[in-house]
């Protein structure tokens, strides 16, 4: 039962999170160009991923929430060998076809792209011998997993299914937005954002909804102003996306949890080494090794 909910700024009730928040097609090419440049995009983090997984001697990569590609790309640019899947056939029509105008190229020819979910991840991709180098689930991707029963079961079984998919030695690198910060503010950090490039004017609006008094769910509102082709006058795009909001504290104990304590953690803040109280990152990175 919903006992309360926060708004900032004049919102509706949140809307309900679904697995694929892109299935209509509309926010899948407006998300595209809310992201703006790619190579921008991932200059900004490219040789912190890069460093992460050369460090640890990675290889065969598993991208879990591939979307419409942008990681994957640049890791196969860099290369990587990479399995890319993602829930949304929508988001993943995007990776396909880069995989064909670039079919020329061996590591393009080579990249496996399937849609999958993380409930049922081991059906959905097959297993390399004891798993893969690393996994990857990075853009605030896993949080896209709502908790309808509650009890964050879902969650703790997706991320036990994607740790599964780590051979022992390997890494998982995944991350969330700075949830704390959001819920204290009742907006997103101001700070610079690594993942979203476009130059095009944008406004976002966030509510929060709280069921039990505890939060249950972010909102994020975007409104992009698109230049019209044809009278270049601005077109207003909206599109919304909702997430599960984890917190700091308790996604690394779920994330331990998933590995049954056999891991060593790591944390960055906006792909920098986390320092407590100096800094407000936009997202927070977890980097976990599996030691068993």
């Amino acid at each position: 039962m919903v006992d309360n909910v926060y708004r900032t700024r004049s919102l509706g009730v949140a809307a309900v999170g679904l697995p694929d928040q892109y299935a209509d097609g509309k926010a899948a090419k407006v998300w595209q160009l809310y992201i703006g440049d790619t190579r921008s995009r991932t200059d900004e983090y490219r040789n912190a991923v890069v460093q992460l997984l050369r460090q640890h001697k990675c290889q065969r990569i598993l991208d879990v929430a591939c979307g419409t590609g942008v990681d994957s790309i640049m890791l196969l640019e860099e290369g990587f060998n990479l399995v890319s899947a993602d829930a949304s056939d929508k988001m993943l029509k995007y990776a396909l076809q880069e995989r064909w105008n670039r079919r020329k190229e061996e590591a393009f020819d080579k990249w496996v792209i399937e849609e999958a979910n993380w409930l049922t991840l081991s059906r959905d991709i097959p297993k390399p011998g004891d798993g893969f180098d690393a996994v990857i689930c990075l853009g605030n991707s896993f949080a896209h997993l709502p908790d309808f029963k509650g009890d964050q079961s879902d969650q703790k079984l997706a991320l036990h299914n994607i740790g599964n998919m780590v051979k022992p030695g390997g890494i998982l690198i995944i991350d969330h937005r700075n949830n704390d910060a959001i819920l204290k503010t009742g907006h997103v950090p101001q700070g610079k954002n690594i993942y979203y490039k476009s130059d095009l004017k944008s406004d976002i609006s966030t509510s929060v909804l709280y069921v039990n008094s505890k939060p249950h769910m972010v909102t994020l509102d975007y409104t992009l102003h698109v230049p019209n082709e044809v009278d270049q006058q601005p077109d207003v795009s909206t599109f919304r996306l909702s997430y599960y909001p984890h917190r700091l504290e308790g996604f690394t104990e779920m994330l331990k949890g998933a590995f049954q304590g056999k891991c060593q953690h790591s944390l960055y803040g906006d792909f920098k080494p986390h320092c407590p109280g100096q800094d407000t990152p936009c997202y927070y990175i977890h980097v976990v090794k599996k030691t068993g």
